[in-house]
């Protein structure tokens, strides 16, 4: 079993270019399968969920080929045909559902396992299964997974009953080359759905509206292949500016889109943070006298669940208390018991969670459960007195880019070491209320 060493009371300083989105990516890829040509895609970021992504373009015959650091091209025009997507690929990153919006279409029938991910409680698929249904498909759902067969994909009108990036995504892969108009209402806004239908207008797909709460899409015949280059990785662009602000770091974040982080900026704000946005960049800076605030979490524009987590690593260093309410996966708190082991004070009520700041954190033995929680808890190892150790890195691994040899550069001393059970080793993690 791996773990991730962290030093103690480390102050991150350099400059760090970010990644390619995972979000975009994981939407993207798939998304090129609709092209009846090569679809050249940049700035691919090198992780777990990409790879996993590789090995169903191979089960796919799908040709690929890597043009460089973060480049691939995509052939799909030579797909074997198989209509199976297993399990043991499906269950592996919680996106793979991405390509059943891609290949109903294509091949009239498909069977996908269940998608699996990070683990923070249930995000049930059922906005994604009620926009199949009125787009004309017949789904039958098991215990391994879902089967999906449609003669014709049809336009429709969809209101979802609440905002989802992944419903909104995977409604316009199945809608771009149906028959007739779909109008998508109460539709999410994020930067990656805006990504993905410049990418397929670019492939000569009709989308209107993207980035606003209704999305209408004109069915087109063909889509033809098509250059892009990924949006940045918001989430991790707002991680390292984070991590910045925790240790008194001096760190220069290139390659952010700042008006994507938006929110992250204005609450940044409120604690008395300092830091300078540029066109295209971040930068933390200095010795921070932080104030506690209130967090709300929401779809966007609102402020990104992904990013209440290392947040609260951040809060845990301003004085008073601050407030997290997470209203998009209730149960996003799996780091809260692993920051009380390293000394922190929080209360969780439900979906709230009360964070005491000041107070010193201390390392230990703690597990990251998704890839968020480990960034957070990663920030909160930097921030401690001694050394501790991160165990879960796997899931770090699913969204994060080179992960040791950035944080390297950025003047951080981590290790990915090898150890016996981990349960054995450090005991199980004490819940709180």
């Amino acid at each position: 079993m791996r773990y991730l060493q962290i030093q103690g009371r480390n102050r991150i300083e350099g400059v760090v270019s970010v990644q390619g989105a995972k979000n975009s990516a994981v939407a993207l890829l798939p998304a090129a399968l609709l092209a009846d040509g090569e679809v050249l895609l940049h700035h691919i970021p090198q992780i777990r969920d990409v790879e996993v992504i590789f090995s169903i373009f191979r089960q796919l015959g799908v040709k690929f080929t890597r043009e460089g650091r973060g480049s691939v091209r995509i052939d799909p025009t030579g797909m074997n045909g198989k209509r199976e997507i297993p399990g043991e690929w499906a269950k592996q990153y919680r996106a793979s559902y991405y390509f059943i919006g891609s290949l109903i279409g294509r091949l009239g029938s498909l069977l996908i396992g269940l998608p699996g991910g990070d683990d923070f409680g249930a995000r049930p698929i059922d906005q994604h299964l009620k926009g199949f249904r009125a787009m004309g498909m017949r789904i039958v759902r098991s215990r391994d997974g879902l089967y999906l067969q449609a003669e014709k994909v049809k336009g429709a009108k969809i209101t979802f009953d609440v905002i989802t990036s992944g419903a909104t995504i995977n409604m316009i892969l199945a809608s771009v080359k149906a028959e007739g108009e779909t109008i998508l209402q109460n539709a999410a806004r994020d930067p990656e759905v805006v990504d993905l239908c410049n990418l397929l207008m670019k492939m000569g797909a009709k989308i209107y509206g993207a980035g606003t709460d209704t999305i209408r899409i004109v069915g087109v015949k063909r889509l033809r292949g098509a250059e892009h280059t990924i949006i940045p990785d918001r989430l991790m662009a707002g991680t390292f500016l984070i991590a910045g602000l925790a240790t008194d770091g001096a760190v220069e974040i290139r390659n952010v889109i700042p008006e994507h982080l938006t929110p992250l900026l204005r609450k940044l704000e409120e604690m008395n943070a300092r830091f300078h946005v540029g066109e295209e960049s971040l930068y933390a800076e200095g010795i921070q006298s932080l104030k506690a605030t209130r967090v709300r979490t929401g779809m966007y524009p609102a402020f990104a669940t992904d990013l209440q987590q290392p947040l609260t690593a951040l809060m845990l260093k301003a004085m008073g208390r601050s407030i997290v309410t997470e209203t998009v996966y209730p149960n996003r708190f799996s780091h809260l018991p692993e920051l009380l082991r390293m000394g922190a004070r929080i209360e969780r009520r439900e979906a709230t969670a009360l964070i005491r700041g000041g107070i010193s954190l201390a390392g230990a033995d703690v597990q990251a459960t998704d890839v968020r929680a480990g960034l957070a808890l990663l920030i909160a190892g930097m921030m401690a007195e001694g050394e501790t150790r991160l165990f879960g890195v796997e899931h770090m691994e699913r969204g994060v880019e080179d992960l040791v040899p950035t944080f390297h550069r950025l003047q951080v001393p981590i290790e990915i070491r090898k150890a016996q059970d981990w349960g054995e080793e450090t005991g199980d993690s004490t819940m709180i209320g």
